[in-house]
């Protein structure tokens, strides 16, 4: 098994020290959009104990998701060996497949009620990036043809690790756009702040995580241009962990219940998190004739 370091707990020192100096410059120097910007206690620390129970949950999860990567490996003949040259290209084929990852978590809703967690709030700071959802079970399956191409499940810890230590920086509004080559490879801050965004334009795009340039690739790019409204188009209100955590599989549950066949019991899983039936033959016709009367007795 590759000797590997755990970079995610070894980032959290920088973590906690990369978010107290935010807190102090957006006090020393509040952003010019005013309250909509910055920090708000209760926000704060909705974040930092969804990622604080995510860390619990992950070794839930990881004790099946452990044992599918383990088992795939021993029956694929390939191997990938850790060297020196290997690991960046591990690491970019990671980069490749959670973009995939990433992308299908915003388009299909059981997914997107996993991943709904980190778009919760409506601020956007470094404790925003420690949001993480405690169902990770969702994100496995699509790593399994790195697994099978001979990577060992221990290097694809480190690098999806690495991945998300990567991704903790860019959850700000105190950094700019930097220079123009870094931002047409990298994810950036300006990247990352759009697609946190819930404004029509900006919606399911810039899905990089370390990469930009697979947004740019599959046609899922957008720049920074207008300043990003932060949160859900529907938001929650709410600080309760539990529910942040839960309050799409509640809402897919209640949509199952209401549901009157079982393609659009399908549909309200599989479809994307916005997806509504279509109306009944007839429907559209009667709503225009009801339009019509209204419109007849006005005039």
């Amino acid at each position: 098994m590759p000797n590997l370091p755990d970079v995610v707990l070894w980032s959290i020192p920088a973590f906690v020290l990369l978010a107290v100096v935010e807190m102090v410059s957006v006090r020393i120097h509040p952003a010019a959009e005013g309250a909509a910007a910055g920090y708000e206690a209760k926000d704060a620390v909705t974040s930092v104990s969804m990622g604080l129970g995510s860390l619990g949950f992950d070794l839930l999860w990881k004790i099946p998701i452990v044992a599918v990567y383990t088992a795939v490996y021993e029956l694929t003949p390939l191997r990938v060996p850790v060297l020196w040259w290997t690991v960046p290209l591990m690491l970019l084929a990671q980069d490749f497949f959670y973009y995939w990852s990433h992308r299908g978590h915003h388009v299909i809703r059981i997914l997107w009620a996993c991943h709904v967690v980190h778009h919760s709030s409506q601020k956007f700071n470094l404790t925003t990036a420690l949001r993480q959802p405690w169902t990770t079970w969702t994100v496995w399956p699509f790593y399994v043809p790195l697994v099978a191409l001979g990577v060992h499940p221990a290097a694809l810890a480190f690098c999806s690790s690495a991945n998300l230590v990567y991704q903790f920086w860019i959850h700000t509004e105190r950094i700019g756009k930097l220079h123009r080559a870094f931002e047409f490879v990298f994810n950036t801050p300006s990247h990352h702040r759009v697609h946190h965004a819930s404004q029509g334009g900006y919606l399911d795009r810039n899905f990089g995580g370390i990469l930009i340039v697979w947004d740019r690739l599959f046609g899922s790019f957008v720049p920074e241009t207008e300043r990003p409204v932060y949160g859900l188009t529907k938001n929650i209100d709410t600080y309760n962990p539990l529910r942040v955590a839960t309050h799409e599989y509640a809402a897919i549950a209640r949509d199952l219940r209401a549901a009157g066949s079982w393609r659009e019991r399908a549909g309200r899983v599989f479809r994307g998190p916005g997806w509504q039936p279509p109306a009944p033959v007839g429907a559209e016709d009667a709503g225009d004739a009801v339009s019509e009367t209204a419109a007849g007795t006005v005039a």
